[in-house]
């Protein structure tokens, strides 16, 4: 299964980023530099969207992110999946969280799903935290998915 951002709002994005690089024209040169300047990020962030998909994918090795660094295999054998609810500011926020630390969890529990330590040479963990708007889905539903993939 893969999880992108959805098409049409990485369409708006771009179209939005245009509409306001057209506008800068217009504008006292204030406004062009504070407007052109969300036009190059409205850009930058639907030219990602389209560069990394899909953003999230699982298989039988694991589970694959797509950064712009590179992709990275998360695999089943050290993965933990979780879902964060968070309050800010009077608007609720919701990532999944995807970890393979194998450590302790944040209440001081080991974690049964990270059952080994680390190689020499192996990363320690990586912790990867994505959003409805990198999934194009609501993020426990991608859990939830994501559970039911697990080969064991």
């Amino acid at each position: 299964m893969e999880w992108s951002p959805r098409t049409g709002e990485t369409a708006v994005l771009a179209a939005a980023g245009v509409v306001l690089g057209l506008v800068t024209v217009v504008l006292d040169p204030l406004g062009r530099v504070l407007v052109g300047a969300a036009a190059v990020l409205l850009l930058a962030l639907s030219a990602r969207d389209r560069v990394l998909r899909p953003r999230l994918a699982a298989g039988p090795e694991g589970v694959a992110v797509r950064r712009l660094g590179g992709t990275t295999v998360l695999p089943w054998a050290r993965l933990q999946v979780r879902v964060r609810d968070a309050r800010r500011w009077g608007l609720r926020s919701r990532l999944l969280e995807l970890d393979t630390a194998a450590g302790p969890d944040g209440d001081g529990r080991p974690r049964p799903e990270a059952r080994r330590e680390p190689a020499s040479g192996e990363e320690d963990g990586v912790l990867v935290l994505l959003g409805r708007r990198d999934l194009g889905a609501d993020p426990g539903d991608v859990a939830r998915a994501l559970r039911a993939l697990r080969p064991w």
